[in-house]
Formats: C-alpha cells, sequence, structure tokens
C-alpha cells in the first residue's frame, strides 16, 4: 500500500498559568558564514593537502627545473588528482613556460590554479529544473554515498527557488532509507510518497502521478545504493528508469549520480559505470569536508572529457547543514583550494 506521508510541526505546549517566568536577554547570535567561507571551511583537508604543500613548493626563489615538475607531480597524485589529469597539467605548465619564459617558481603557482579552472570549467552547468513540470530527477549511486541526504538538501534549495517539491522513497530495499526521507520531508515541509513493501519502480510511478494531479514543480526520486558489480541490481536500476520514460516520455530530466568525495580514484570507476548502464547527465559531489580527496574532480573532469556529452557536476556538499549543498563553480572551488 502506498502511503503520501505529509508531516506538520508539532504543536507548541500550552502555557503552565501558574508557572512562574523570567525575562531572560537575547543572547547574540552568531551569524551564520556566507558560501565562500563555508566551501573554504569545507576543503580545509583538501586545501591542507595540496593548496599547502604547492604553496610550500613555490616559495620565492625557487627557479623551475626538472625536479620542482617531479615534486609538482608527486603532490598531484597523492591529493587523488589523477594520474591522467596531472600529466594534463604538467602539460599544460611546461608548455606556459616555454612559451612566456617562465623562471621563477613562484610564476607557477598562478598558472597552475588558472589550468585547473581551464580543467574543470567544462563540469561547471549549473541545471534548470524549470524546463519541464513536474521536472523528474532520479538519484543513484553506490551505498553509502549520501542520496537520500542529497535529495533532502536539494528539496530545500528548490524550495527557496519558489517551487514545489515531492519526493519518492524509490529505496525500498532500506526500510531506514524510506524513514530518513521521512524526515527530511517533515523538516521541509514537503510529501513524501512511500511503500512499505514492493517495487521501486511502482514507487516512482505513482509518485509522478501524484504530482501531476497536484501540480507539483519538482519530483525527487531516491533509489537503492548498489555496486557497480552488482549486475542484477544494475539491470533493476535501468528497469526504473524504462518505466519512468513510459509514464513521462522524456523523463528523466535528469539522471544525477552521486559520488561521495571519500572515494577518491574510485569516483571515475563509478561515474563509468552508472552512466554506461543509465546515460547519466549530472554528478553531485558530496562529503567534501571529511576527506582531502577533492582533488578527484579533476580526475573526473579529464576522464570524462568528452566534447560531444560531458558529464557536468552539478552541485557539491561541503557540511551537514541542509544549505550546505549549491551549485558547483569551477573557479570558486580552486580559490577555495588554493586560498590562504
Amino acid at each position: 500500500m502506498f502511503s503520501f506521508f505529509k508531516s506538520k510541526p508539532p504543536a507548541a505546549e500550552p502555557a503552565t498559568p501558574d508557572a512562574q517566568t523570567e525575562a531572560v536577554a537575547p543572547q547574540p547570535v552568531e551569524p551564520r558564514p556566507g558560501w565562500a567561507q563555508r566551501l573554504k571551511q569545507g576543503l580545509a583537508k583538501t586545501r591542507d593537502r595540496l593548496g599547502g604543500q604547492l604553496s610550500s613548493l613555490f616559495g620565492v626563489g625557487r627557479k623551475i627545473d626538472a625536479e620542482l615538475f617531479e615534486e609538482l607531480e608527486t603532490i598531484l597524485i597523492t591529493a587523488d588528482v589523477g594520474v591522467d589529469a596531472t600529466q594534463a597539467l604538467l602539460d599544460t605548465l611546461q608548455k606556459q613556460v616555454r612559451r612566456e619564459g617562465l623562471t621563477e617558481a613562484s610564476d607557477l603557482q598562478a598558472a597552475l590554479k588558472q589550468a585547473l579552472v581551464d580543467m574543470l570549467t567544462p563540469l561547471q552547468a549549473p541545471l534548470d529544473v524549470t524546463l519541464h513540470k513536474p521536472f523528474i530527477l532520479m538519484l543513484a549511486g553506490v551505498n553509502g554515498a549520501g542520496k537520500t541526504t542529497t535529495i533532502g538538501k536539494l528539496a530545500k534549495l528548490y524550495q527557496s527557488q519558489g517551487l514545489s517539491v515531492l519526493l519518492a522513497a524509490g529505496d525500498t530495499f532500506r526500510a531506514a532509507a524510506r524513514e530518513q526521507l521521512q524526515v527530511w520531508g517533515a523538516r521541509n515541509n514537503v510529501t513524501v510518497v512511500s511503500q512499505e513493501k514492493g517495487d521501486s519502480a511502482a514507487v516512482i510511478f505513482d509518485a509522478i502521478q501524484a504530482a501531476r494531479a497536484r501540480g507539483i514543480d519538482v519530483v525527487l526520486a531516491d533509489t537503492a545504493g548498489r555496486l557497480p558489480t552488482q549486475l542484477h541490481l544494475m539491470e533493476e536500476i535501468k528497469k526504473v528508469k524504462r518505466v519512468i520514460e513510459k509514464i513521462a516520455p522524456g523523463a528523466p530530466h535528469e539522471v544525477l549520480l552521486v559520488l561521495d568525495a571519500n572515494t577518491g580514484q574510485n569516483a571515475v570507476t563509478q561515474v563509468k559505470a552508472f552512466d554506461d548502464a543509465l546515460g547519466v547527465t549530472g554528478l553531485v559531489l558530496t562529503k567534501l569536508d571529511g576527506t582531502a580527496k577533492g582533488g578527484a574532480i579533476a580526475a573526473i573532469a579529464q576522464a570524462r572529457l568528452n566534447p560531444v556529452r560531458p558529464i557536468p557536476v552539478r552541485y557539491i556538499g561541503v557540511g551537514e547543514s541542509v544549505d550546505d549543498l549549491r551549485p558547483f563553480d569551477a573557479r570558486e572551488f580552486v580559490e577555495a583550494v588554493f586560498s590562504a
């Protein structure tokens, strides 16, 4: 049986007439840092691993030589930038050194920052969820990548843009996932379509029907986590997509693959596997605040440099708060990694 979970905030307890109350001076509330500062804080571990070592490498007075490039290569690879992306960056820098006649190591820092921005910019493509109504987003990923939490944060983000949202609890394998999504639904005051037992495709089918009937703007469809090596589960998620296409031709309008930044280079393998199965249209990189492997985004960019259909990073997550998920901006990201 399907359920439409719509939570209401708990009613306030009535004041006790004979209770003695004391006037309490309001405590000053620390203003929450802006996104740029939160991004910088969230990327602290990556900055320590990458930016800190690079600052030492590019110290004043050091000359550009073969040894410097060898050290730079080591730093980039250990920061999970990846072999291919590292080689591409080194090639770009070496060409610039020859072209401009650079001799000081300090000149390379700005050059490397710009080379990284150029590499990551193709991944920068904000998602417009107003192109269809309802706009149907299907989320996929391995177990523990953060799909359900990402759905809750996306719901809040789209609501802040004045859009109505409905959540589909398509992870029918894990009861806690349904309950977790209902908590996010309660927090954001949005409806969650769920089913205690049964088929993920059926839940999402029902959610789309409900969204149409209610004039909902955005449907966020959760799916169960699975490893790319679990072939029967990869076949099942293909079926989920086919069901969505059947009820809404042209949908899902976005297939978001959620990646845990802690996986580092393994994220590249996940992108390829899920893209081959589903035709991934966007990526979400979560948990950047808990890892020093943020450089893996460069590996993703280099591995997916497809001029016909690059896969953009739609959002990045740098914290646990509901507003710690934002659209990816290449220059903003690189500046946060290199900032002091």
